[in-house]
């Protein structure tokens, strides 16, 4: 199956936050983006992560498209309620975008009301979500240790998800 890896060089980047980055507790952690969604009102609210997701919904929140993997800091996680959702299952291993996993994203996105749970991984799928996401959403994904990333899909931040894509090695 075709995918793509990141480079090690990639790797540090990437740890860098891709947009707004949000510290602080869980509560206010959410309550800044509950705040964001209020004052922006997003074509598409794209979330990518257990935590970010879980503590979204339970507060609220109603995303258009969850991706999660059922771990939290590489352990399992409790799993939460995610009724009524169109359903995609995926596999990712670490490190790599899996092409069939993109186009899963896809129509989740086109879909919405959409939950991917993906085997292996979901870190590097925000990737994916920004540059399938409309111009005007926003893609949240977890820092672990430090809060949440806002990322507003514009086409500038898409151009610069082009470039790492490009950067990525290409397998299979």
């Amino acid at each position: 199956m075709p995918r793509l890896t990141i480079t090690e060089a990639q790797r540090e980047n990437l740890k860098q936050p891709l947009g707004e980055l949000i510290t602080g507790t869980t509560g206010h952690c959410v309550q800044a983006l509950k705040d964001t969604l209020a004052r922006e009102k997003p074509k598409l609210l794209v979330l990518v992560g257990d935590t970010v997701s879980r503590t979204s919904i339970t507060s609220g929140i109603r995303p258009d498209v969850i991706i999660i993997d059922n771990k939290e800091m590489r352990r399992e996680t409790a799993q939460f309620s995610h009724t009524g959702w169109h359903t995609f299952k995926a596999t990712n291993p670490a490190g790599t975008i899996n092409t069939e996993t993109w186009g899963i994203i896809e129509e989740a996105v086109d879909q919405r009301s959409s939950l991917i749970l993906v085997d292996g991984e979901e870190d590097l799928l925000s990737l994916v979500a920004i540059l399938v996401s409309p111009l005007g959403s926003l893609v949240v994904y977890g820092q672990p240790g430090q809060g949440i990333v806002i990322v507003r899909v514009t086409e500038q931040k898409k151009e610069e998800i082009r470039n790492v894509i490009r950067e990525m090695k290409r397998e299979g």
